[in-house]
C-alpha cells in the first residue's frame, strides 16, 4: 500500500481495515510508519472453555490448545485431563477447551471391631449361674482409602491399607459349676426325730442346634424396624435375634454361643426352621459372624 498516513492506526483508518478490540496488531498501532513496514493483523476469536465444571467464553490469538493456556497462565497438573490434545489446533468454530481437574486424596475411615464372649467354668459359683468377670469392649479398625475425585466429585475408591487402632477386650462370663448343697432341716413330732432334704431347683432352657447368618439395620430397602417393633437405627447396641415365630417364639430371652443374652424380636423371610439371623450394628461385624453352626439356649 501506498500512504502518507504517520502511524499505523491512521494507515488502518485510512484503508478501512475493521480491527476488533481483541485482535492482535504487530507493530502497535500507535507505531509511526516507515518505509517498506509489514503490518500483521491476526483475528482473534472466542474461546468457550469448560474448566472443572465452569465454562466461560474467552478472546484469544492463540493457534494452539497449550499456546492458549500459557497466555492465559492456566494452572495444569500432570494427573487433569485435557480435551482435545495440547497440540491440537484452535480456529474460529473449533475452539471449545475442556479441562477436568483430577484430585487424589487419602480418606481414614474408622469402624468398630466387635468384641468375642467368652465363658469359663468356676467352680466357686454355683451350677446355673453366671457372673461377668471382665467387660468387654470393641475395637477401633482404620481403613485408608485412596479416592479419585473428577471436578470435585469421586470417582473410584480403592483400599490401600488397613490398620487396628485399638484392640478389642473379650467379654469374659463365668459360668458356675459348684453343687449346689442339700437344705437339711430337722423336725421333732411326738419325741421323734426325722430329717427333711430339700434341693434348690436347677435353671432349666431347652439347649438347640442351629445354623446361623448375621445382619444390619442399614441394608438397602431395610426398614430398621423388626418385627416386634424395635427400632434398630435408634438402638445400635439391642441384642436381637430373627427366628422362626415356630421355632422359637417371639419375645423368647435366649442365649447364642458366641453372641450372648438376646431377644428374639424379629423374623425373616429366609429365617426357616432350626435357623437364625443376629443382628450387629456394623456391616464388618456382621460379615465376620457369617455363617456359622451355634448352640442356643432358650431361657424362657
Amino acid at each position: 500500500l501506498w500512504s502518507t498516513a504517520k502511524t499505523v492506526g491512521a494507515l488502518l483508518d485510512e484503508q478501512d481495515v475493521d480491527v476488533k478490540e481483541h485482535d492482535q496488531i504487530d507493530p502497535a498501532i500507535d507505531t509511526d510508519i516507515s518505509k517498506d513496514m509489514k503490518i500483521n493483523i491476526q483475528p482473534a476469536f472466542q474461546v468457550t472453555v469448560n474448566d472443572g465444571g465452569k465454562q466461560k467464553k474467552i478472546w484469544t490469538t492463540s493457534t494452539t490448545v497449550a499456546d492458549f493456556l500459557k497466555q492465559q497462565k492456566m494452572s495444569i497438573k500432570d494427573e487433569d485431563k485435557i480435551k482435545p490434545a495440547l497440540d491440537a489446533k484452535l480456529t474460529k468454530g473449533k475452539a471449545d477447551i475442556t479441562i477436568t481437574r483430577i484430585e487424589k486424596v487419602t480418606d481414614v475411615v474408622e469402624e468398630k471391631i466387635a468384641f468375642d464372649v467368652k465363658k469359663q467354668e468356676d467352680a466357686s459359683l454355683e451350677k446355673g449361674k453366671e457372673k461377668v468377670v471382665q467387660k468387654g469392649k470393641e475395637g477401633k479398625l482404620k481403613k485408608h482409602f485412596e479416592v479419585v475425585k473428577e471436578n470435585g466429585k469421586e470417582v473410584s475408591r480403592e483400599l490401600i491399607k488397613e490398620e487396628t487402632a485399638e484392640q478389642s477386650k473379650d467379654k469374659v462370663i463365668a459360668v458356675g459349676t459348684k453343687q449346689s448343697s442339700p437344705k437339711v432341716e430337722k423336725v421333732s413330732a411326738s419325741g421323734d426325730s426325722k430329717t427333711v432334704v430339700s434341693r434348690s431347683n436347677e435353671s432349666t432352657g431347652k439347649v438347640m442346634t442351629v445354623s446361623s447368618t448375621a445382619y444390619t439395620a442399614s441394608c438397602s430397602g431395610c426398614s430398621g424396624h423388626t418385627a416386634t417393633g424395635v427400632n434398630l437405627k435408634n438402638n445400635p447396641n439391642a441384642k436381637v435375634i430373627a427366628v422362626d415365630p415356630n421355632v422359637i417364639p417371639l419375645g423368647s430371652k435366649v442365649h447364642v454361643e458366641g453372641y450372648g443374652y438376646a431377644i428374639a424380636a424379629d423374623t425373616g423371610s429366609a429365617i426357616k426352621g432350626n435357623k437364625i439371623d443376629v443382628f450387629f450394628p456394623e456391616k464388618s461385624s456382621a460379615y465376620r459372624w457369617g455363617n456359622k453352626t451355634v448352640k442356643i439356649k432358650i431361657l424362657n
